[in-house]
């Protein structure tokens, strides 16, 4: 007896999933795909062989992850997110490896973003809905736009920082150390 939900509905080719981890319907999750603990993969949504979901991760409905995507744990993806996995696509022509793509311990897709194969988002990062990413995103920051544009900082609680790098929500303290934001 699996110890993770799968929807009547879905189909799920792979058995490497986590406990407590929940697929509904119309999900398509391909026999090679790595599935953590304690995941929600929302309906209408694809998962290829080369994709690996950490822990507690949020794939919201209509996203359709690529070989190359690797999500580390407790990442969010909102709905509609768009990834890419080759730079030249061709009908029928296949790179020997896709670009990797990289999404950090707590980063956070909003809905419709497109993120373009090869990029890092790194950890407690957030990315606005809509947004275009077409190069790496430091951790803690908050970036939107069409390209997506460093628009400010991010406490590890999801808050804006202010303009001191203060949280407002939860007093902790940040500073800037080589152009990176660290919590001091």
């Amino acid at each position: 007896m699996s110890k993770y939900f799968v929807h009547s509905q879905a189909i799920v080719e792979t058995d490497d999933i986590g406990d407590d981890s929940r697929i509904w319907a119309f999900a398509h999750i391909l026999p090679k795909a790595k599935i953590g603990s304690n995941c929600n993969i929302n309906d209408h949504t694809f998962i290829e062989n080369d994709v690996i979901l950490g822990n507690n991760v949020t794939v919201k409905s209509g996203v359709y992850i690529w070989d190359g995507v690797h999500v580390h744990d407790n990442v969010f993806i909102g709905p509609n997110v768009t990834f890419t996995n080759d730079l030249r696509p061709r009908s029928k022509q296949y790179p020997p490896e896709f670009l990797k793509t990289i999404l950090e311990e707590y980063a956070s897709i909003g809905a419709n973003a497109t993120i373009v194969a090869g990029n890092t988002i790194g950890k407690y990062a957030m990315v606005g809905a809509g947004s275009v990413v077409t190069k790496n995103i430091p951790n803690n920051t908050l970036w939107y736009g069409n390209p997506a544009r460093l628009s400010g900082y991010i406490c590890n609680c999801g808050e804006k920082l202010s303009e001191t790098l203060d949280c407002p929500e939860c007093g902790k303290h940040y500073g800037l150390e080589d152009s990176l934001i660290v919590e001091i």
